[in-house]
């Protein structure tokens, strides 16, 4: 189980980062659509610069939506491993089952939720805490699950807000995607950390010290020396 969690979070926490990285191109996008907004009310906008803007903002959209669904696939799929190695771990049952887990992450409303509760879960799990108590997410996971949350409930205002006309509207819809695609870099890349986190604390403690060995001769002197040689 430990292995199947490793390869997927090798999968998951790049595609994770690369979403970070789109996002926050399109939130940049959004950005200098709005100030082009803003420049329009003064004077006529050179309809070159115009186009390159919806250009610019329909790529950065549709790459960041498809980075995003890849990324959350992987992220889906890595849950599932990641609680069997953890009650592996722990010697412990799973607490949900796979398709519960993946519910959990797809129906609206309890994907508010219900993620939280499950890395919450592994966490505990990982850490050998007793099967009794209580899960305390650790302060990385309060912050992932505080912008999981933000973010949800901004994508349903912004959705809301997409069916208002009127001038005003589009530009504060604008100052609202920029806001969500800042939220989702930001969440994409706490779920990139989360990932790391935890599937290093399901490594065995001897694999735990090879890697570490690893890095450290690697990065000596004498090594890059001896190597370069």
């Amino acid at each position: 189980p430990v292995r199947a969690a490793r390869s997927l979070a090798g999968i998951a926490a790049p595609l994770l980062w690369a979403t970070a990285a789109v996002t926050l191109l399109a939130a940049i996008a959004e950005s200098w659509r709005y100030g082009l907004l803003l420049a329009s009310r003064e004077d006529a906008l050179s309809a070159l610069v115009v186009a390159a803007s919806d250009a610019f903002v329909a790529s950065a959209g549709t790459v960041s939506v498809v980075v995003a669904a890849f990324a959350g696939v992987a992220l889906i799929a890595w849950t599932v491993r990641a609680a069997a190695a953890g009650a592996h771990h722990a010697g412990v049952r799973m607490p949900r089952s796979a398709r519960e887990i993946v519910v959990g992450w797809l129906v609206p409303g309890l994907n508010l939720v219900v993620p939280g509760l499950l890395l919450a879960e592994i966490e505990h799990m990982v850490l050998a805490r007793p099967a009794g108590a209580r899960p305390r997410p650790s302060q990385l996971l309060r912050a992932w699950w505080g912008l999981w949350v933000a973010g949800g409930l901004l994508a349903v205002i912004v959705l809301a807000w997409s069916w208002r006309d009127g001038v005003q509207a589009m530009a504060d819809g604008v100052v609202l995607h920029a806001v969500l695609d800042l939220l989702a870099a930001a969440v994409a890349a706490t779920s990139a950390m989360v990932v790391v986190r935890l599937t290093w604390l399901l490594e065995p403690a001897a694999a735990k010290r090879e890697l570490f060995v690893r890095s450290v001769v690697m990065s000596s002197p004498e090594v890059t020396a001896t190597t370069a040689q």
